[in-house]
Formats: C-alpha cells, structure tokens, sequence
C-alpha cells in the first residue's frame, strides 16, 4: 500500500513542506557560499593606477606597465598576498579615481594639494624625483623662484607640481604656456617658445639622452618622494597601506629591495611658495 495512503493529510502537507524547505535553505547556502568566495578572490585582485612618467611609471611597446616603481609594487604585492589590475591613466583621471574609490591606490606623488584628505600615503618613499627648471644654454640660471616673474614658463599638461601650477597661474608677471607632453615641452624650449620648462628630471632626461639635446641645461628647483597613494574612499585604505609597509620592510630584510626609505625630503630653490 503506498505511504501517503496509510499518513493523515495534514500529516503528509508538513513533511513536503518541511522536506521543501530544507531544499530551499541547502540552495541558499551554497549560492551564498559561492558568493563569498568570489567577493573573497576579487578583494583580493587590487586597480593600481600608473603614469606615464619614465622611468619611474610608463607603458612600453607592448601596452604593458613598467618602470622602477612598477617593479617594486609588484613584489611587494606578491608578498602581501594581493594581486593587481593595472590602469594607465592620465594624471587628471587618476585624480579623480582616487577622489571617488574607483581605483584602490596609484603610483604617484606626495604632497599633491588637490589630493588633500582623499588619499593616504604609504610610509615607504618608494622613489625620489626631483622638478627642475630647464633653460637654453645662455639663459641665466634660477637662484630664486621670483626669476620667474616676466617671463614665459613652459608647463606640462595635468602636472601639478605639488601645487606649484597653481601658485604661477595666479602670478600677473608669469605668463604660461602648456605642452602635451615632456617631448613638446623640450621642443617648445628649443624653438624659444618659453624662457624656462619646468619638469621633472628623470622623464626630460630619459628624451634628451634620446635626442641628444645637449644644448638644454637645468637648475633642480625641488625635491620629491614617489610612494603608494591608497584612497581615502576605500574602506580598507589604511589595512592596504599598512599590508604593503609591512610587506616591503620583509623584503629589504631579506636583501630583495633596497632598505625601506621612510625620511622627509625637502630640498626647494629659494623662494619656492608654500602652501
């Protein structure tokens, strides 16, 4: 005789229901299982921002991140266990990305004005970079920032300076004028479109030993530390920045990077504004 023939109705409506509903909370688990082991591999991935800024930061021929910067963040996310997705953005979008979470941290800068508040600087000063003023042989060098002043200064587009642009935008007596890029900014100075170019010195001497412009001279005007800039908009901002420390003082231990660099550096030309 079958078995729902000898149960009672009601008897028989509790078991299916119970029976479904054990159906329901074994499918619920493992959806939610598989979900946390997805959100768990893609916390895991992290969206790194990167310039083009040679040596330090720059994409090469084959569409692909590198430089001296590049190479040490990818070691020392393989020793914090993280992998890395990396975005080679312009300066002003990565600003931004910073600004609103879209991306975890860049390679960049300190002491950026605009990123005031939105970022958190890592503790290791992964790189040291140095503006210098640029001028045609002949032209009197820079002793002082107000030998600025009456003159045509070059700039590159969506540099700061660490809120130097700003400072000489504001000036009445310096007019400036923008370049793409570090290669039309060189050639600007060589047909005299300006009296002074100011940039960094490792992308302007990564073109002029390309092109040998002997003819360019420079004055260094200010020093500054590259590092992992994590953003402030993340909630894991500060777990990230002390994960990659941590990581890195591993590594210089063992003798696979250069001891951790963790001092201030504040050489600027006479003169230089301050915020």
């Amino acid at each position: 005789m079958r078995l729902n023939l000898l149960l009672p109705r009601a008897l028989r409506r509790f078991i299916y229901v119970f029976v479904s509903g054990l159906c329901l909370i074994g499918a619920v688990g493992t959806v939610q299982a598989e979900t946390i082991q997805h959100t768990g591999s893609d916390a895991r991935t992290l969206r790194v921002a990167y310039m083009e800024f040679p040596p330090v930061t720059y994409q090469n021929a084959f569409g692909e991140p590198e430089g001296e910067m590049v190479g040490i963040t990818r070691k020392v996310a393989k020793e914090a266990g993280y992998e890395l997705k990396f975005l080679y953005l312009p300066v002003s979008r990565t600003y931004l990305y910073l600004k609103n979470g879209s991306i975890d941290f860049a390679l960049g800068l300190t002491e950026v004005p605009t990123l005031d508040g939105a970022v958190i600087d890592s503790e290791i000063n992964l790189v040291s970079v140095v503006l210098s003023a640029w001028y045609r042989e002949g032209q009197a060098p820079l002793t002082d920032i107000d030998d600025l002043r009456d003159q045509v200064v070059i700039l590159v587009n969506g540099f700061t300076y660490g809120g130097l642009r700003s400072w000489l935008e504001r000036q009445d007596d310096i007019r400036i004028t923008d370049a793409p890029n570090h290669r039309s900014a060189i050639d600007m100075l060589k047909r005299g479109r300006g009296d002074y170019l100011l940039d960094y010195r490792d992308p302007v001497r990564e073109e002029l030993m390309r092109f040998s412009d002997a003819l360019i001279q420079e004055t260094e005007i200010r020093t500054r530390t590259g590092a992992w800039l994590f953003s402030a908009a993340i909630p894991e901002a500060q777990t990230l920045k002390a994960e990659f420390d941590a990581a890195y003082h591993r590594l210089a231990e063992r003798g696979e990077l250069s001891p951790a660099d963790t001092g201030d550096i504040a050489t600027l030309l006479q003169g230089f504004p301050t915020p």
